[in-house]
């Protein structure tokens, strides 16, 4: 299992021989905002890349990254487990003095990644590549009743004493549930309702 994934570029720069990296990964650390994240995974997942020179300091990635990312459940948070099979490929520009591998759009538009330490790590590249192509939001379940707003209880569990005292052919779409219930929707018009307004 590998903590970080790497590749080792100063052969390559110095002598234009291609690098080649391959591992498996539990999970991805990155910096976003500044601060750090964490991507994890329902298993190891595989990632294999190679690295040919184009010019003194550019070069050219090309790879696999096979990651099962676990995420939450749009309306229960359950954890969801979403496999994702990633192909791999960017230009990459060596600069000195870079302290940090950032991403950048190249004068092609092309995606470009450019770092400044020959022992290149990959997480950033990898977890915004994997960002990029995860869903923005899962179910477990199409059928997901999702939770009681009320108590947060688990609705695919079974009713919750919230629930069970409004049946659902009470509910008026447009006035909420009826008065008095747990669930009752507040409008900024309930008061209005028994208005008494002269007649015209």
């Amino acid at each position: 299992m590998t903590d970080q994934p790497r590749i080792h570029l100063g052969s390559l720069l110095r002598a234009g021989d291609d690098a080649h990296a391959e591992g498996e990964l539990d999970h991805l650390q990155y910096v976003q905002g500044k601060e750090r994240q964490t991507l994890r995974f329902a298993r190891p997942a595989p990632f294999e890349v190679d690295v040919n020179s184009l010019s003194q300091d550019e070069m050219y990635l090309q790879g696999s990254f096979e990651p099962t990312l676990i995420l939450e459940c749009a309306r229960c948070l359950r954890e969801v487990e979403v496999p994702l099979d990633l192909s791999l490929g960017t230009l990459l520009r060596y600069d000195p003095t870079v302290e940090e591998p950032y991403l950048e759009e190249a004068e092609s538009g092309e995606e470009l990644l450019v770092f400044g330490n020959p022992d290149l790590d990959l997480s950033g590249y990898l977890a915004e590549t994997t960002l990029l192509a995860a869903p923005l939001s899962v179910l477990h379940d199409p059928a997901c009743k999702g939770l009681c707003q009320v108590c947060g209880h688990d609705l695919n569990l079974g009713p919750c004493e919230h629930s069970a005292q409004v049946p659902v052919e009470e509910i008026d779409d447009e006035l909420g549930l009826p008065q008095g219930s747990a669930h009752t929707r507040q409008t900024p018009f309930a008061g209005l309702r028994d208005l008494d307004l002269p007649d015209e």
